[in-house]
């Protein structure tokens, strides 16, 4: 359920299929992916446009190129705030593209790790840890999908605030995982010199932030406070120790 774009964001956002296929694999997260699946060469081979690359594999451009375009992804958050809708945006924007994004990027570091280990610059361990990632990710949307989301769609109850807290733990632990992300990738910043495999990987660690920080926001300020707050004014509560005190953590 992205946001629809603009016909001025559509037509400045549109594909080029002159572009060469090392620079898009850097500009678009998750085209890697799609070269690698179709075989077209974007690191040894990334000078040439996309539409050369196609050409020489007998590929239908249009079909590549439409396929390129679902990856795109809307810079803006939504303005829905209605929580069915905005947790349906989660799951499609934020659920479903970790999912897709998360393998690509673990498999471009080991490769970048293993051909690269004696560039002083390589990310040692950077495989590992997005799996680490992966795993953590994968464990807490399941949660939110089978347990928590669907009790807020059905309107919330007096003890949804347990999920909620438990949600809001772990949003904490995966923003510390963005943290080492960044301090091992130099804030997703490339080495001189970087191949383009190198240099797509960090464009996706570089998005998967974004993402990762715009997920949690909608989740910790936009989707629970509502919930929390009818939650603790049905157990009679009106502040952090359930008082009707205020909260006086300040």
């Amino acid at each position: 359920m992205n946001a629809p774009m603009s016909p001025a964001e559509a037509s400045a956002s549109a594909l080029d299929a002159g572009q060469s296929i090392g620079q898009l694999a850097v500009e678009l997260p998750g085209s890697t992916a799609v070269f690698r699946r179709l075989k077209l060469d974007f690191c040894c081979g990334g000078h040439l446009s996309l539409a050369q690359a196609v050409a020489e594999k007998g590929l239908d451009l249009q079909a590549v190129l439409d396929e390129l375009a679902q990856l795109q992804r809307p810079a803006s958050l939504p303005e829905v705030t209605e929580p069915g809708a905005l947790i349906d945006h989660i799951l499609v924007r934020y659920h479903e593209v970790h999912r897709a994004q998360l393998p690509e990027l673990i498999r471009m570091a080991h490769r970048v790790e293993s051909v690269h280990r004696a560039n002083p610059h390589v990310p040692a361990g950077l495989g590992d840890l997005l799996e680490e990632i992966q795993a953590e990710l994968l464990s807490h949307m399941q949660k939110e999908e089978n347990i928590l989301f669907p009790m807020l769609k059905s309107g919330g109850n007096p003890f949804v605030q347990h999920p909620i807290s438990v949600m809001r733990s772990e949003h904490v632990d995966h923003g510390a995982a963005l943290d080492k992300l960044n301090a091992l990738t130099n804030d997703a910043t490339p080495p001189a010199g970087a191949c383009n495999t190198w240099r797509a990987l960090y464009s996706g660690i570089a998005q998967l932030n974004d993402d990762l920080i715009n997920h949690i926001h909608l989740e910790n300020n936009v989707l629970f406070p509502a919930f929390e707050a009818q939650a603790q004014k049905a157990m009679g509560g009106g502040g952090c120790g359930g008082s009707g005190g205020g909260c006086q953590c300040g």
